[in-house]
Formats: structure tokens, sequence, C-alpha cells
């Protein structure tokens, strides 16, 4: 008797729980019904993320899609749901404006997770809000001025030409994955430039920071659980010593930083990179510009994110359009070597600036495969809506689908098309402000997209003037984004036949 009664308590805690569970969740899914705002139906525990959650596809293919839905039905703004957490997604480009720009002070911060104890690395200028980014930020913008990347250009042409001899030998044994190539080129840009190491990542694919490097972003499938979870329950998260980079990647990046600081303090060594310019607000100027130890790692490891990831994924995309785009393959080279022709047929800093039609490509590849989808925001405090009887309440985290507005007919007919003469000059003054986005916008725009921009222009003029490209078959097409990865990526790689040029 006993025993039943003992299992009947266990049966009523379970089905008094789960009774709770719901009602917690109909009273959370119930946020937008009740301020009149059109929301996709959530489902229990997921919300909007179950296809993302369990790999169906990418945050940022269902937010866009979502988009698309309510822009179809007019809608300047819809509801979300992040498992139980609300969030907001601004339509309209012009309310798009407002948030990022025009009424930034209510909405100053990202909604990145911070542990600085157990994840130094991670209060980086990207993550950080409030008056620590703004502090950050007035002492990271000198970095990226044109005269301190013009210092660094002769290390991207430097690597550039690596990159030619490497691929000449590698093409002759078969096709090449684009995304494997050009982030090696990339790792070993920004590995000198960021680090001040010699990564040597083109010569030797498997070079531990090559493989370190790629660790901090190919995250476990537990990983993407803690990141969610410290995204949701930050408080709880850091209690719990929850990480967002792996601890193997920064242990190695922590340590190799500590190292180079040291040797170059010790030997009073200098180079012409960011290391050193991170260095040089380290250990000068006065305490409201100079950088402690660890927001000099934090920010050498986000110049490392940005500049690796974001452009070989810029470059491996423009090279499958090209590839796919024979014509536009022909006309991208005569015009570099058309320029190239004079300045000697040298590759100069100012000879980037008469490259039209190579920023025209590029901006098309960026908006067709934008390397980070979604930009977020978190309201830092109360807003009323334009226009609207809507409160936006502090703390509130919101979604706008760079991916969606990007994809949208009404800023660029037939999307799906790759077409670079959307970013003729004529045709760039007629788009709207915030249309295109690849860096974000307003206050919080991408501090390194100068550089990230340039490195990736260098190593395409070097790719483009000395190799033809053509689609393998071992690519699937059309390709399919990959649904565990932040960064746009693809599922199966994109190969290509690649032809030296004699």
């Amino acid at each position: 008797m006993l025993c039943w009664q003992h299992l009947l308590n266990i049966f009523s805690v379970i089905i008094a729980t789960f009774i709770l569970i719901l009602l917690f969740y109909k009273r959370r899914f119930s946020y937008w019904k009740n301020r009149g705002i059109e929301y996709v139906e959530p489902s229990i525990i997921y919300g909007n993320t179950k296809e993302n959650f369990t790999g169906g596809k990418s945050f940022g293919t269902a937010l866009a899609e979502t988009y698309h839905k309510m822009k179809a039905k007019n809608l300047m703004h819809a509801g979300y749901y992040l498992f139980h957490r609300p969030g907001y997604i601004p339509i309209d480009l012009n309310l798009i404006k407002h948030i990022m720009q025009v009424d930034f002070p209510h909405f100053t911060d990202h909604t990145g997770y911070i542990n600085e104890k157990d994840d130094p690395l991670s209060a980086h200028l990207g993550a950080l809000g409030g008056e620590r980014w703004r502090s950050l930020r007035v002492k990271l913008t000198p970095t990226f001025t044109s005269g301190k990347l013009k210092l660094m250009f002769p290390t991207l042409i430097e690597v550039s030409n690596e990159l030619i001899k490497v691929l000449e030998k590698e093409c002759r044994n078969g096709p090449v994955e684009a995304k494997d190539i050009s982030a090696r080129y990339t790792t070993d840009v920004i590995g000198t430039c960021a680090f001040g190491l010699d990564c040597n990542s083109l010569k030797d694919p498997n070079t531990e920071f090559r493989t370190k490097g790629s660790r901090a972003f190919d995250l476990t499938r537990s990983e993407q659980l803690s990141s969610f979870i410290g995204f949701l329950f930050p408080d709880f998260a850091r209690l719990c010593g929850i990480r967002q980079i792996p601890k193997e990647a920064s242990d190695f990046f922590l340590d190799i930083i500590r190292r180079n600081v040291e040797f170059r303090e010790n030997n009073d060594f200098r180079r012409n990179d960011a290391f050193q310019m991170l260095l040089d607000m380290k250990n000068g100027g006065d305490s409201n510009t100079r950088l402690t130890f660890n927001e000099l790692a934090a920010q050498a490891f986000v110049f490392f994110g940005g500049g690796f990831e974001t452009s070989s994924t810029t470059m491996s995309f423009v090279l499958l359009e090209l590839a796919l785009n024979e014509d536009v393959q022909i006309k991208l080279r005569d015009e570099i070597n058309t320029v190239m022709s004079s300045y000697n047929n040298e590759l100069v800093y100012e000879s980037l600036g008469e490259m039209q039609y190579l920023d025209m490509v590029i901006n098309e590849s960026l908006r067709k495969y934008p390397p980070i989808p979604i930009n977020s925001r978190e309201c830092t405090k109360d807003y009323k809506v334009p226009n609207t009887d809507l409160i936006l309440p502090k703390g509130l985290v919101v979604f706008i689908s760079v991916q969606g507005v990007h994809y949208d007919p009404e800023y660029y007919p037939d999307p799906e098309k790759f077409d670079p003469t959307r970013f003729s000059p004529e045709n760039m003054g007629k788009l709207p402000q915030f249309a295109f986005m690849p860096f974000g916008g307003g206050p919080r725009v991408c501090l390194g997209q100068r550089f990230a921009l340039i490195q990736t222009k260098v190593g395409l003029i070097a790719l483009v003037r000395n190799f033809k490209f053509r689609i393998n078959p071992k690519t699937e097409l059309p390709v399919k984004l990959d649904p565990l990865k932040f960064f746009t990526g693809t599922v199966g790689g994109l190969w290509l036949d690649v032809e030296k040029i004699n």
C-alpha cells in the first residue's frame, strides 16, 4: 500500500510540474497577442526556434522566412519567441533605421553573453554594452584609420603572394574547396596583423593556429546549447561557469597573446600591425585610454574572429559566384589587369579605390550571403515605436533580419540572381538606407569592416588575376546553408576546378 502511495505521489508531482510548465508557456506565449502584434505560432519549449535547434534551418534563414511572411501582410513589425523569451522583429526599413541609428540611445547593446571570470575573451567590443562599450570603442577607433591600414598593406601583399604559390600547387591535384583556401589565407593575414605571428596556414592547413582558430567557432551541439542558455539565462549561466568560447581555444589564444606581449615588451620589439596598436594602448596614454591585458586579449581575439571568419566567408562565396558566372569573372579580371597595368603591374594601396567593379562584385556577394545574417539589439530603456501605441520594455531583444532585407524584392528585384550592377554608383544612390547592412549600421557598425574588405580585395585580386574558376560537380547546387553555423556557411563545401593562367 505504501509503495502504491509513493508512486501516486511521484505521479502527482510529475503531473503538477507538467501543468505548471504549460501554464508558464501559455502565459509567456501570450505576450505578443496581448499587445496586438502578429507573430508566428510558437511551440512548447522551443518557441519559434524548433527548426533551428533541431538542425532543420539556420537561425538566419528561419528569421528571414518570418520577415518575408510578415512583409507579405504589409506589417511594419512582428513578434517572435526564442524559446520562452519574446523577441521583436522590425520589418519596415524606416523602423529599422530608427532602432539602429535615429533612436540608438534606446538600443545601445547587442545581446551577447559575457562571462569575464571564466571566459575573459568573451568581453570583446561586439558583446560589451553601455559605457564600457562606448569607452572601448573610442579607444579602438584609431586602430583602423587609413594610415594604419596602409601600414599593414605590405603584410597582405606578402600573404597573397604565398596564396598564389600554394594554390598553383594544390590545383594540380584536383578540385579546391573555396572556404578552406580562403580561410587559410585570412588566418595567415589576421594571425600576423592581430597577433604578430607567422601562422603558415597556407603551407600547412593543420597548424595549431588554424585548428584552434576554427575550434573557436565550430561549436559542438552541447556548446551551442550552452550558448543558448547563456543568452536566455545569463546570470544562471555565469553562476554555472558556462563559456561562450571553448576552453581549449580560449586557453590557446590567451597563451599566445600573453607570450607575444611579454616578448615585445621585454625586447623593445615593434611591428606595424594591429597587435602593436593594441599594445601601445595598453602601455600608453592615461587611465581613460589605456587597455588592460584582458581588454587587449579580447579585442585581439575578436579581430581574429571578424577578420578570419567573415572575410573568408565573403571570399569563398565570391569565388562560387565567379565560377557560376563566367562573364562576371572575365569582366572582373579585365578590370584588375587594366588598373594594375597603370601601376607597373603591382598592387598598391591606392589602386584598390580604382577597382569599381570589384566593389560591386563583393557587395553583391555580401548581399546574397551576409556573413552574419542577423543583427541583434537589446532595448536598454523603454521605447515607444514610432506611429504606434506599442512600448518596447527595457530588456526586450530585437532581431533585425539582414538576410530578409537583402532578399526583399522591393529593394532587390529577382533577389536570387547574382547581379553586381545592383551596386553600381548610380544604383547604389537609389538604395534606401539600411537596405544593405552586411556590417551592421549606426554607431555599432563593425569597426573592422575596412580592414575586412581590404584583405578580401587583396586575396581576390591575387586569385582572379592568376587563376580561372569553374564549378566542380562535388558542389551541391543550389547551395544549402549550414543550419548549425552562426556565420553563414554551406553544407558539403564549395568545390571548384581551378586553372592557373599562364
